[in-house]
């Protein structure tokens, strides 16, 4: 049975540059694995997440979660995302299939 890669982007820093404290990743962690029964986190090598906002290059670094599904409940991952932005306090997290 063929399965969706998720990958969510997570920022490391708020902000305002204060980092956030390891167990907001944790947390994370603890909730896809129970969700998916597994998850990858690729935190050592850190990306860098650029983008243009009000004629500006902003810049992230950013941590990369991943967990494999083999469907894609829309509405859930909905959900979560709302939840992961408020509680990395962004305006967007990338989740992407």
């Amino acid at each position: 049975m063929p399965h969706h890669l998720i990958q969510i982007l997570l920022p490391l820093s708020e902000n305002e540059g204060r980092r956030f404290p390891p167990s907001t990743y944790a947390r994370v962690r603890s909730e896809l694995t129970e969700r998916f029964g597994g998850m990858t986190a690729f935190t050592r090598g850190v990306a860098e997440g650029l983008w243009e906002e009000n004629g500006r290059t902003a810049r992230d670094d950013i941590v990369v979660f991943e967990v494999m599904s083999p469907d894609l409940d829309a509405r859930w991952w909905d959900g979560y995302r709302r939840s992961l932005e408020t509680r990395f306090r962004q305006e967007r997290i990338i989740i992407r299939a």
